[in-house]
Order: structure tokens, then sequence, then C-alpha cells
């Protein structure tokens, strides 16, 4: 499968390092392309650089990893995303991490759904912080974190929900993509106690079961 990270940070880098190793193209993309340089050659040969456009246009499933501040920039950057799947990970944070500027009768996600309306948006890895991602394993002793995730085209959740298996997280479906507007307070809650509350980074939601 082919995957392009607009936005080739923490969360990006993270992804597509594990989606790599588990045998897929990934493009990272940035407007300066060259300063992905190192990041793509210690990956090995199915990394790839270049811009949001050249990502977009080179994948099948296109990530919007980037701070929402810069998410309508990125977006129209990439230019069209008509079939493709999209995976937005962003999270409405305000400047100064106070609180989300978009929640509660709405969410990131149905923003950015309508300025891509021929795409399959799919929310997805905006819960779980960055220093999981990017440790050698997702496991809490024997249980792995809960991997949230909504969107309205089911064929397209059933993509995501694979890609989520394979970062080693477990695929939880919440629903529509209206169920982004609970999901994005759940990852204000985790900035509240990993750094609020002095946890660290090193927590994860589980969604445990009977």
């Amino acid at each position: 499968m082919k995957i392009g990270i607009i936005g080739s940070g923490n969360v990006g880098g993270a992804l597509g390092k594990i989606w790599i190793k588990n045998g897929h193209e990934v493009m990272f993309s940035s407007r300066r392309p060259e300063k992905l340089k190192t990041l793509a050659e210690s990956f090995g040969k199915n990394a790839h650089i270049g811009t949001p456009a050249e990502a977009a246009n080179f994948a099948d499933i296109v990530v919007l990893a980037v701070p929402w501040t810069n998410a309508f920039e990125a977006l129209k950057s990439a230019g069209s995303l008509e079939g493709k799947i999209l995976i937005d990970c962003t999270n409405p944070l305000k400047p100064d991490y106070s609180g989300l500027a978009v929640g509660y009768n709405n969410s990131a996600a149905e923003e950015v759904a309508k300025l891509v309306p021929g795409a399959k948006v799919v929310k997805a890895f905006n819960s779980t912080f960055a220093d999981i991602m990017n440790s050698e394993s997702r496991m809490f002793d024997s249980l792995n974190p809960s991997g949230f995730y909504c969107g309205n085209d089911i064929s397209a959740k059933k993509v995501v929900a694979e890609l989520i298996r394979e970062t080693g997280l477990e695929p939880v479906d919440t629903g529509a993509l209206s169920s982004a507007r609970y999901l994005e307070p759940l990852a204000m809650l985790m900035i509240t106690l990993g750094f609020g509350m002095g946890m660290g980074s090193s927590i994860a939601l589980k969604l445990l079961k009977r």
C-alpha cells in the first residue's frame, strides 16, 4: 500500500516508520522536502520524500499529521484528494494548549471533510501520545492501548482499522465522523493528564470489555 504523510514531525514520522517496517511504501512530505532527506534515508528504500501535492498524488491513503493551525494550508497544498482515504490525526488545540478551538457541536475532522469533499475522511491516531508511537512497543505489560477511530465510509474504516492494528494499537470503531466531537476532547483530556497533572507522555487509553 502507498501512504502519503502530510506533516512529518513526531506523529507522522512514527507512523511512517511503523508502516514501512510492515512493507508499505511511504512518502513523507513537506513544503521543503529537502529537510526530510535524513529522515527518509534512515527508514530505507520504501521511504520517499516530496511536497504535499506529490505525496497526495503518490498515495492511496493520505495522513494529515500537522498542527491544527497549519491544517487548512496543508490540505490546500496537497491538491485534490478525490477518492482517497484521508486519515485525520489533528486536534484543534488553541495555540496556548488551554483548550479546543473547535469542539462539542463540531469537530476538526468535520471541518477537514468540508475541505476535501471527494475524500473518505477517517479520524484516527489523535489521542495517543507520539512518545508511545515512537517507542519500541505499544504494549503496557500484557495490554495494548486502544486506537479509537471514526468515519462515514465503512470500507475506508476497515482499511484504517488494519493500519491501526499494524501500529500495535487495538482498533476501536466509535461510529460516524461526528464522533470526532468526542475523540478530540478525549485527546485534550490526555494532554491535561500528561502535562497539566504531571503524568507525562508515557500514558495511554485502553477500552476494557467483559
